[in-house]
């Protein structure tokens, strides 16, 4: 991975911001620090069992079960749920765009 040095120095960002994130990426299993030499790739995450991503998919299971209890197929569960992630896309990017503009207003005064 680039040293930090020079993610900081093309990306414009706060060395803190790109510490923190390695330190993430080595909490999580995939990459490693090698004192004197630097950062590795350890592991993609499809190689890791994340366990954030073993929880997902027991919930999904679930709802996957009760939707095929009220007799959802294939066809219906899929168009439900990407309409659901759709939507759920477009209320977080305007809750975004509502809270930027209130954040601007409050600094204003």
């Amino acid at each position: 991975m680039p040293r930090v040095r020079d993610v900081v120095s093309l990306l414009a960002i706060n060395p803190n911001t790109v510490l923190k994130a390695y330190r993430e990426l080595e909490h999580k299993g995939l990459v490693a620090g090698r004192p004197g030499q630097g950062t590795f790739v350890e592991a993609t995450l499809g190689e890791v069992a994340l366990p954030e991503l073993t929880t997902l998919r027991r919930s999904l299971l679930g709802w996957l079960a009760t939707a095929d209890a009220a007799g959802l197929d294939e066809d219906a569960m899929v168009a439900l749920f990407t309409s659901t992630v759709r939507d759920f896309r477009e209320h977080r990017a305007g809750s975004t765009v509502r809270r930027g503009a209130v954040g601007q207003t409050e600094g204003v005064a």
